[in-house]
């Protein structure tokens, strides 16, 4: 089987914002009936390449023994006289289905005649012929692109009897090694050093790895539906993989140090909802302190501290220090309020000591003792 990108591309737009976007083909062909398997897709990135083949392995009923790519980066790391070295994803798909990858040479054309040829045939025969319509999906585009390749591969030869579709079935199916009951998962590999919050991410969500692997380059895999993350070869943890257009934190209590562990019953809408009881100033602080990080469980500890600051001076005093906290600076700490409540308890200290001094009335002014000294 010869794979490549086409060179086309086909155009579609969003219904709504009438913004334009580009559709790619995946173009894979046989050797000897020509027969095409053709697919379009969102972009060219290694996800979509691995998928891609998987699918031309399913839409022709078997694996074909020679696999021969272009000299692409999705595909092959480098491809001198001496050696071909592939990239780990692509190696790790074609050992999972037992074929073996010889890339086209460098500079010799006539190692990739035929997906060429291919290539220009599907441009002409799909891209082309779709070029007036207009799509407001990227689905509608795929639809019509499986429609253009049933009447490309059931389409008769002009030379010779049949099409290729019956060729296939009567002169390579056979040939074919068979499909595996469960098919390859494409996954992509990525290299991450883990921050101080001993999180990683696949792009847009983040997971939580072991603890003590924090500073450490770990090494990640990524399925479509799985996120596994190993270290020196032995892999540490897994995650199920959120959803592509979600941006979400996911953290395993395990991972965590055991002074974050204390911190786990809490929840930032009950922290929120305690807050709103006391006032919209600790309401701030607490808004503040969960969204300060890079996810809302590291402003846990500062959040438990100030309810315990509110149980010890009261919701009251606890609010108005919130108040005066905001007044002096945009970035509250636990330290700075605490000051503020044991200062204010020192000042009704001095204002108590000064209302009680007639408590026993001691009434006499500094008049009546400068006097009695002077009887003396």
């Amino acid at each position: 089987m010869q794979v490549d990108w086409a060179g086309g591309i086909i155009p579609y737009f969003d219904s709504i914002t009438g913004e334009e976007y580009k559709a790619h083909l995946f173009v894979a062909a046989l050797p000897c009936s020509s027969y095409l398997y053709v697919e379009a897709c969102t972009d060219i990135k290694q996800e979509n390449w691995l998928m891609w083949h998987v699918h031309a392995y399913e839409y022709f009923g078997g694996v074909t023994k020679v696999l021969i790519p272009d000299n692409l980066k999705t595909g092959v790391t480098a491809n001198t006289r001496y050696e071909t070295q592939l990239n780990e994803n692509y190696r790790e798909l074609v050992e999972y289905y037992g074929t073996a990858i010889v890339p086209a040479r460098v500079r010799k054309p006539q190692d990739k005649g035929l997906v060429e040829r291919s290539v220009g045939f599907s441009t002409t025969w799909i891209t082309a012929a779709l070029r007036e319509q207009k799509f407001f999906s990227f689905a509608e585009v795929k639809d019509a692109v499986s429609e253009r390749l049933v009447i490309i591969n059931t389409k008769p030869f002009q030379k010779r009897p049949g099409s290729r579709r019956e060729a296939y079935l009567s002169e390579e199916k056979e040939f074919m090694l068979p499909l595996l009951k469960r098919p390859y998962e494409p996954s992509v590999w990525k290299q991450q050093t883990v921050g101080n919050d001993y999180l990683i991410s696949d792009g847009l969500n983040k997971y939580s790895i072991p603890f003590d692997l924090i500073g450490e380059q770990v090494q990640i895999r990524l399925t479509k539906d799985l996120v596994e993350v190993y270290f020196k070869g032995s892999r540490m943890t897994s995650h199920k993989r959120l959803d592509k257009y979600s941006v979400q934190t996911v953290i395993k209590p395990e991972h965590k140090p055991s002074n974050h562990r204390e911190y786990l019953n809490c929840n930032a809408d009950e922290l929120e909802k305690w807050a709103a009881t006391v006032g919209k100033y600790t309401e701030e602080v607490v808004k503040h302190f969960l969204t300060d990080g890079s996810v809302p469980e590291q402003g846990y500890k500062a959040c438990v501290s100030l309810t315990k600051l509110g149980k010890r001076y009261g919701k009251k005093k606890l609010e108005a220090a919130c108040e005066r906290m905001l007044v002096f600076s945009s970035s509250p700490s636990i330290r700075t309020i605490t000051t503020l409540l044991k200062n204010s308890k020192e000042s009704e200290k001095t204002v108590e000591f000064s209302d009680n001094s007639n408590k026993y009335d001691i009434t006499r002014g500094a008049a009546y003792w400068r006097k009695a000294d002077g009887d003396r």
